[in-house]
């Protein structure tokens, strides 16, 4: 289920949002998931936005497909030399063990909660195995929209575990951080990097 209010924030914002991160360089994050992939991987951005991610890892020599449910997103994604873009939802994930990784930062919390299980079987299967799976999400519990309006579904580093464990994920540490995002508002957030 693509949630319409979320969609049309992105759709309107999308300029914006790129402002966000303008760095040349990527984060440490992105960084240290780019240095463990094999030469020339194949990676899915999910939910890549206006595409900075898919920016990173197309100049480390990464084949980079990007998906986003976002119109406005995607043309700004599929501007970039060298990233194959298209719009589509969560629920669009298909094809078995075609990625060496999957980026999905801060995406998959705009899926319902209930939705998430699939969500996350159909990233293991798309993935060959011992892939790469990078997510972050909000911590907390719960649904609720944002200032902005956005759908946001929240985690406990346990239920996040536990739901990767599910997929068939093995689990990496976690990483945490608080920052402003597109709604100005001081968030904390966990990511991890699991392997398939």
């Amino acid at each position: 289920m693509t949630d319409r209010e979320t969609i049309a924030v992105y759709d309107a914002r999308a300029g914006d949002y790129a402002k966000l991160d303008p760095s040349d360089t990527p984060s440490a994050t992105l960084a240290t998931f780019i240095a463990a992939l094999p030469e020339g991987a194949r990676v899915l951005d999910l939910g890549c936005g206006p595409g900075t991610s898919s920016r990173h890892m197309v100049r480390a020599g990464c084949s980079v497909d990007a998906m986003d449910a976002s119109a406005e997103m995607i043309a700004l994604a599929s501007a970039i030399d060298g990233v194959t873009a298209w719009q589509a939802s969560f629920d669009e994930i298909d094809g078995t063990a075609i990625y060496d990784g999957v980026w999905a930062n801060f995406s998959l919390l705009h899926a319902p909660l209930a939705d998430m299980p699939k969500h996350l079987e159909a990233i293991h299967e798309a993935l060959k195995p011992g892939g790469l799976f990078h997510i972050a999400v909000k911590e907390g519990t719960g649904e609720q929209r944002d200032s902005l309006g956005r759908q946001y579904a929240y985690y406990t580093e346990p239920a996040l575990t536990a739901l990767l464990q599910t997929a068939g994920f093995s689990v990496g540490p976690y990483r945490r951080g608080r920052d402003k995002g597109l709604s100005g508002t001081d968030e904390n957030w966990i990511s991890v990097t699991a392997h398939a």
